[in-house]
Formats: C-alpha cells, structure tokens, sequence
C-alpha cells in the first residue's frame, strides 16, 4: 500500500468530499440560470465532403423550436482563429461552422435552439443533409495518409548505425497503439448568458482563462467582457484542456436570443466535440553487448493527426532518455487523415511509447537471458544519455526495489508457460513509469483575517485530482492553521491566473505561489516558521482587520517575459526534458501478474503492483487514489479500450459507453500504490514532482510483458484480446 494506511488515513480528508456525497456541488450544467433555451447539435455522418443543402422544414415544425445555426446563418460571425498546437487557443484550427465543407466525421453542421431539451433533441434528429460525399482516409494505415517527417523532434547521440552494425544482440520490432478517447462522466456542457455586452460561461474546463482570451479572439470582442466559471469538473483527463468549437456557437446562439443557452452534447458527439489519443505506430531497434549494456537504442514513432492541425505528442524526446546509452536515433512522423484533431489525453505520448520501448526491453532481456529488473538496473543513469544534463534526482532502481519486494518478483521463473494454476497460466512482467516533472507559471491571492482564518483563491481547477483539499492544505501549514480554517475558491477568470490544469503540473505551480503568498503574510506580521497558531495570535495582535498578499511565481527556466503569457490564457506547463541545465522526471516501476485460460485464452489482470517516486506527496490520501485510479486507466488501455473506425466513412463505430470497452468492477484486481519516499528541492520550491499520469504509464508493457510470459506469445498491438492469443 503507498507508504502506509496510517500515513494516508492522516492526510486530510476532501475538502470538497461532503460537497460532493450529497449533491451540494454545482457542476457547469448543474447552474441556473433562468429562461435557459436548450440547444443540441447536429453532426455529419461522412468523413469528407461537401454540404450541397439543408431541408430544416420538418426541424422547425417541432413545437418550441427557436432558431437553427448552420454555416449559412453564422457565416463570418465566429472568426477563425489558430488552434494551440499553433500558439492559439483553440483544441483544433476548424471554424465553427464555418463553411460548406467537411473534413471528419462528427463534425458539428446545425445547432438548433429551443424551449425544451426534448424540443431540440427532436429537431436535430429531424434535419436532412444533402453531401457531396469524398473517400476519407480514416486511419493511420489507410490509403491517402502519408507520413510526414517532423525534423523538430528528431534526437540523436553518437553514431547509431555503427553501434547497432557491431553489437552482438538485437531487438527489431514494431508496436501499435490504438485511437481512445476519455470519456469523462460529466458531459461537455456549455451555458452563456449575456447582461448588456458581457458574456458569462458555464463549462467544465482545466483552463478557464484559455476559454476566456480564445472565446473573446472568436468573438472580436475584448477579453474584459468574458468570465469563465468552472467551479467543479466531473472528469477531464486532458479532453477539457482548451476551448472547443461549441461555445462560440453556444454565445453566438445566446446573443442572438437574448437569453441564457445550454449545449449538453451526447455522449457520442463527445468522441468528436474534443480531442483524443490519436493511435500511433512505433519501430524499436534495441542492441546490447552480452551484459545486457545498450550499445544502441533505435526510436521511430508515427502518429495520426489530422488533415488541419499538425499534431504530434513525440515522447520519444523522454523515452530515449531513460536509459544509458552512447548511440541514440529518434523520429517522428506525422500521420495527417481525415479525422477530428487529436489532443492530450492521461500521459499523451508517454503511455504509446512506453508500451513500445519497455515490451521491446522486455524482448530484448528474452534474448540475453537475462532478468528484466537486472537489465534495467545495468543501463540506470543519472545523467541524460543525449544532452548529458543532470537528472534533478532519479529513484528508478529504488521503485523497482520496492515493488518487486511488494510483488514477490525473487524466484519468479525466466521460462515463458512455466507458471500455472490449474487451467490458468500465470505470468508476470514488469516495466518502467515516467513522467516529466512540469510546473508552469501561476499567481495567488491569500487572504488571512482578524480571527485567524484564511482564504485563498486562485484560477485553478478541482477535477477530481483534489486540487481544493492541497490548496487548503498548504496554506494551512504554511500559516501554522488548522485544514478547516482555511476557505478556498477556484476555477473562475476572475480570480488569480494560473497555468493550464494538465501534464501534472497543478500541484507544482500553485503549491509554490500558495507558499510564496503566505511566507510575505508571516513577514508582515514578523513571523518566522509558521508554528501551529503563531501567526494567528501575531494577526490578532497586530490590530489589523486583515493581511491580504498576491503572489506571482515563475517556474525555473521561464523568464519575466512569461508571466504576461500568463495573464492572456498562454500559459503552458515546461520542464521534463525542455530545461537548459537539467532533466526532471518523476519515476515508478511497474509489476503485473495475468491469469490466460489455457483454453479459451481469456485474459485476467490477478495483482498490480507499482512504486513511485514523485518529490514531495502533499496528501498522501489524495495522491494514492491518483496513482491507483492511473494503474486501473492502464489496465484499460492495456486489454479494453479502442475507438473502432469505420474505414468506409472514418467514422467512429463505438461512440458510447456500450460498445467502448472499459474496464468494471470485476476486471479489476488488487491494486497496490506504493509512494516511494524522495525529496527534490530543485524542481520547485514545493519539491513537487506530480502523480495524475505516472501511473498510467507503465501498465499496458507491464501487462503485455506478463501476458508472453503467461503463453510465449509475443503481442505487439494494444489491446491484447483473446484472439491474439489463439
């Protein structure tokens, strides 16, 4: 278990928990906002094309149908802007209907407004559209997509071609990775309301000010006027990160009725309303001297975008990193097909190349007869193999020595099919997790009155992560208060800004400000160390009502320049491998043992085992059900999740939550988070590293690597089913 029962039964509970068990907290689509007309949208059924007409008659003949939205009726009124893969705003570069054509299936082509839901609901379904239908290419394998070589990601070291030419054991192998999505509970809910010429909006978002400053470029009209409020997010894991399409129809539809608008989009319309793990190809070229030492490590990766956006999560910048090696060859190549725009979703790149580098070490270890935990310890390094710049602090072998004292990994058998129980094969693997350290730009305002409370507020964003509980936390040690004296408030654009809710980088930016705010609060008050009720009785005596401080903090490596990034809604998380003078990861191993029935090759995950070390754990509480659910996504995405495309129209097959595999209850086993004790007071002032995606990282190798051990079937694409091992 992380750490200790003890330790997390100690940490605070959810600030936010009763809010949450009894329904009092008000998410986006839970606010009232009186004489609110519903919308709902239509979306295409071709993955390319043309919109020759429109017959809305049998749409507008639905009692309280009040205006439809088309490109015919928008036009210029929502201007294009860039998306921000490009330095925009947006989570892709389509305008909203913006035009006649098509370019990917579930492309939004009509809103229609009305009195009621049903009403709307309705009338969408009642639209018929007339297309000039084109053969899309729907995937990355498909005809009409053709790679395209990103130079900007290209890496090297030493000379791979010689080194690979001469060492006596190889690794050749290629992996597949398929598209996901996220399928956050909470739906992608839009509300606008306009007073006079300002625009509030309703809508879950790990970043309100991006939505603000993209929605106002959208608009032509000056950011001033937009506030953004997102007090809960039911769910986001990178699909709510940036401004889409729909809220510009949305406040465009509530401007021209002069009343509130609310877009709930289905379930299914959520697969294209937002970006998604695009799927991705990768080719490993592994060679090794007979002690298992990497002479050369070989690295190509291709992933799909689309045909408007250029997008590419590249992570084999931090793969290739991760281990000792002299010679080192990296690409990437962009796939373009006629899809919706990829975006992030939990660990983007990391996890599709993980699960190609570690299933490949896993191979190689095969080859040299040698353990997978010995093979990883003897290429372990301390500093990056390519740049040659210090890791800040590196626990890789300690996780491993950890997690396979938990797994009971000593005396497991090298043989593939040499562990059995009854009809069930057993098989255990192991792989690597990684995440790169990242923090970003934010500013708090800490408020502390007369009778020793506290409030602090910040744009941040509680999306489940328990980004309340460590705000409350923090400032309460740092003001030697009680947990329950301290009031936060967050998600809305009015409050202080902070850097985008993602990459695991919350924590690590405005733990830092949280802790800058209150240390200017103990000096006003000539407090030193912030002793519990110290500085409370030092407010009291000093005869002031209240002390309040606004902190900036920047994250090492950003310059002053980028702290007005920050106030436009343009700030991005950095660190990892991006820094001048030193890489920051956080780091975990994983282990994993199957169950395959020898007959019918049902595959069952029986126990899970991952450590971590991620810098400081604020709330050990909060923290272990991050890592824990992070280990369950990669159970997921190791044996379940894939979005089926259609290659006849590039649609998606299984957009909902019946026919998208996901793990339940039953699928999953005994799950063990162990937090590995670090402290790294280099990567921030809070020494922290963040756990939301580490523990996604590793499972699908893990698990895949436990599977060939299990049969001595080596399956190179996820997911692994049954049929892959019949």
């Amino acid at each position: 278990m992380s750490q200790s029962a003890t330790t997390r039964e100690a940490a605070p509970p959810r600030y936010e928990g009763r809010a949450k068990v009894t329904g009092e907290a008000r998410y986006p689509a839970d606010v009232r906002l009186g004489r609110t007309a519903h919308a709902c949208l239509h979306t295409s059924r071709i993955g390319l094309g043309t919109i020759e007409a429109f017959d809305l008659a049998a749409a507008r003949r639905v009692p309280g149908v009040i205006d439809i939205l088309t490109h015919e009726t928008v036009g210029d009124q929502v201007r294009q802007a860039p998306a921000i893969f490009q330095g925009g705003y947006l989570s892709d570069s389509f305008r909203p209907l913006g035009s006649a054509r098509i370019a990917y299936w579930g492309q939004p082509v009509a809103l229609v407004v009305a009195e009621t839901f049903e009403a709307a609901r309705e009338a969408a379904q009642r639209i018929v559209v007339r297309y000039r239908e084109g053969a899309p290419a729907a995937g990355i394998n498909g005809p009409g997509a053709t790679p395209q070589a990103l130079a900007p990601m290209a890496i090297g070291a030493g000379d791979f071609d010689r080194a690979w030419a001469a060492a006596p054991v190889k690794v050749d192998a290629r992996y597949a990775t398929p598209a996901q999505h996220q399928n956050p509970i909470e739906l992608f809910a839009t509300q606008c309301a306009w007073e006079g010429d300002r625009l509030t909006v309703h809508e879950p978002s790990q970043y309100v000010n991006n939505v603000k400053f993209g929605l106002a470029g959208q608009l032509g009209i000056d950011p001033g006027q937009i506030r953004v409020v997102s007090t809960y997010v039911g769910g986001a894991f990178g699909a709510k990160g940036f401004l889409t399409q729909r809220t510009a129809l949305v406040a465009l539809a509530a401007q021209r009725l002069r009343r509130p608008v609310k877009l709930v989009p289905t379930r299914e319309q959520g697969f294209t309303v937002s970006g998604y793990r695009a799927e991705t190809r990768h080719r490993v070229r592994l060679a090794a001297g007979r002690d298992g030492r990497l002479q050369a490590l070989g690295l190509e990766g291709w992933e799909l975008t689309s045909r408007a956006d250029t997008v590419a999560m590249g992570a084999l910048s931090m793969t290739a990193r991760l281990y000792a090696c002299k010679n080192i060859a990296g690409a990437v190549h962009a796939v373009p097909a006629d899809r919706a725009t990829p975006g992030f979703m939990r660990a983007p790149g990391e996890m599709p190349y993980a699960f190609a580098l570690e299933t490949a070490l896993d191979e190689l270890a095969y080859a040299l007869d040698m353990d997978p935990v010995a093979l990883r310890r003897v290429n372990d390094t301390r500093t990056d193999p390519i740049g040659g710049l210090p890791y800040t602090s590196r626990s890789l072998m300690r996780c491993y020595d950890a997690a396979a004292e938990a797994f009971g990994w000593n005396g497991r058998p090298s043989r593939p099919g040499a562990l059995r129980d009854g009809d069930w094969l057993v098989g255990q693997g192991c792989a690597t997790a990684f995440y790169p350290a990242l923090a970003g730009n934010a500013s708090v305002r800490v408020r502390l009155e007369a009778d020793g409370r506290a409030h602090v507020a910040c744009a941040g964003h509680e999306l489940g992560q328990g980004m309340y509980t460590m705000v409350a936390q923090v400032a309460a040690e740092e003001l030697g208060l009680a947990v329950d004296r301290v009031t936060v408030a967050l998600g809305d654009s009015d409050l202080p800004p902070t850097v985008v809710n993602g990459g695991s980088a919350a924590t690590a930016s405005v733990a830092p400000a949280i802790m800058a705010a209150c240390a200017t609060i103990r000096k006003r008050l000539g407090v030193g160390a912030a002793a519990p009720g110290k500085v409370a009785a030092a407010m009291a005596a000093s005869g002031m009502g209240v002390v309040e401080e606004l902190a900036e903090t920047r994250a090492h490596g950003n310059g002053p320049e980028t702290m007005r990034e920050l106030y436009r809604g343009k700030s991005l998380p950095s660190g990892g491998v991006g820094l001048a003078d030193r890489v920051q990861f956080a780091l975990g191993a994983q282990f994993v043992e199957v169950r395959v029935h020898a007959r019918t090759r049902e595959i069952r995950v029986a126990r899970a085992v991952g450590a971590f070390a991620c810098g400081r754990i604020i709330n050990a509480r909060t923290a272990h059900g991050q890592l824990v659910g992070g280990m369950i996504w990669g159970i997921g995405s190791a044996l379940h999740e894939q979005t089926e495309i259609d290659a006849r129209n590039a649609g998606y097959i299984n957009a909902n939550l019946a026919d998208y595999l996901l793990p339940v209850n039953a699928d999953i086993p005994d799950v063990q988070a162990i937090m590995v004790p670090e402290e790294d007071r280099l990567v921030n002032a809070a020494g922290v590293k963040g756990v939301g995606e580490i523990g996604v990282v590793g499972m699908a190798a893990a698990i895949s690597n436990a599977v060939f051990h299990a049969t001595g079937r080596r399956v190179r694409d996820l997911p692994v089913r049954i049929e892959d091992l019949l």
